[in-house]
């Protein structure tokens, strides 16, 4: 498909049925019903626990080695080096924790102030404990990231070097095969957190060269899950935090505590089938037509923070509003049925970088939005 039948698409989505206007997707989007329908299927026909004999266990099984297959289809890497968990959060805490048992006094970590803390706080607590340096990247005026100053703070004792796919405050663009091969040329680990890219482009952690990457299924119209990718060679590496009788293989499997959450793996299938039936050429296309619209009409009274066209960026926005604070304006905005975020959404290093102590209504635009949502939001930030 390269162009989107919008009406077919709404048509899809029960939770769009309604004059509420969803802008506020990058704190999660809404599903299809395809996808809560397969989670309802595998609870009421397939739910069991691994390792039985009997048929539910047997099926639960397949699923948890069907899904792999699939996520290592989507992240552009092998099965085995695909895992899972409640969110990106939690699986970034748990494998920095492994690779931490490898780092000395000294080390040297390289965040970036556009990157959500999700990627930025895992950093600052090894550093804590074992004596290592958490090293900032800045961003320019228009929140594109300073490669110059990035590649500065590189050197022998760099050992990561942390980075989003795009931006969850501002919507900027990273490019990951730069940010990698820089980090390859320091002796460093690439890592990237890829949760705000994922609803808006196809990921290759193969071609872009990256050692780890992370995101989150619920913000790409699937369930609330974390998955993640780590190069084959660090999962059998490391040693992870786990109970000792869990599974050793496939490598990934050495991450993941505790139980699967197998419905929502149920749901993840369906998830993948439903961007799948899409494309991404349409979805990329769609998305970019919308957020041009936005930024043509934004209203003299809306301060933009970011790039000003849609080069380089997804369609995520950050605006302060004349004479209202973010909260102020997104109250208002919701008495207009219209669905928008405010605050720093935990890109803290960005807020304050960009000096907005009371954070930014952040206008998310996803496949789903129309362009008759758009013009209503403008004209509602308009009337502000």
């Amino acid at each position: 498909m390269t162009t989107l039948d919008i009406d077919s698409v709404r048509a899809r989505f029960g939770a769009l049925r309604r004059d509420l206007a969803f802008f506020d997707g990058p704190a999660g989007t809404q599903v299809p019903d395809d996808v809560i329908d397969a989670i309802a299927r595998y609870l009421r026909e397939d739910n069991a626990n691994v390792g039985g004999a009997f048929e539910t266990s047997v099926r639960t099984g397949s699923l948890i080695s069907e899904a792999r297959v699939a996520a290592a289809g989507f992240l552009g890497c092998g099965p085995d080096e695909v895992g899972f968990g409640p969110n990106m959060t939690t699986l970034n805490f748990a494998l920095t924790r492994a690779l931490g048992r490898e780092l000395q006094a000294g080390d040297e970590l390289v965040v970036t102030r556009l990157d959500h803390d999700a990627n930025v706080a895992p950093w600052l607590a090894l550093a804590e404990d074992r004596g290592a340096v958490v090293r900032f990247a800045d961003f320019h005026e228009d929140c594109t990231l300073d490669w110059n100053g990035l590649e500065a703070l590189l050197g022998e004792r760099t050992r990561v070097v942390a980075f989003p796919v795009a931006s969850n405050a501002v919507g900027t663009l990273v490019d990951p095969a730069r940010a990698a091969r820089l980090a390859h040329e320091a002796g460093a680990l690439a890592w990237a957190d890829a949760v705000h890219y994922g609803p808006h482009g196809p990921m290759d952690a193969a071609a872009w060269d990256i050692d780890v990457l992370l995101c989150s299924a619920y913000k790409f119209c699937g369930p609330h899950l974390g998955l993640f990718f780590a190069r084959r060679e660090l999962l059998e590496r490391w040693r992870p935090y786990k109970a000792r009788p869990a599974p050793e293989q496939p490598a990934a499997a050495r991450f993941e505590t505790g139980t699967h959450q197998h419905e929502l793996l149920a749901g993840l299938l369906a998830t993948f089938d439903y961007l799948e039936s899409l494309g991404w050429d349409a979805i990329r296309a769609h998305e970019r037509g919308l957020g041009e619209r936005l930024l043509a009409g934004l209203p003299g009274n809306c301060r933009l923070h970011g790039l000003p066209t849609m080069e380089g960026r997804v369609p995520t926005f950050a605006l302060t509003v004349d004479g209202l604070t973010a909260e102020e304006a997104a109250r208002r905005l919701a008495e207009q049925r219209l669905a928008v975020w405010h605050g720093d959404y935990y890109a803290v290093e960005a807020m304050a970088r960009l000096g907005l102590e009371d954070g930014a209504v952040r206008i998310g635009i996803l496949h789903y939005n129309t362009a008759a949502e758009v013009d209503r939001l403008l004209d509602a930030l308009a009337g502000l």
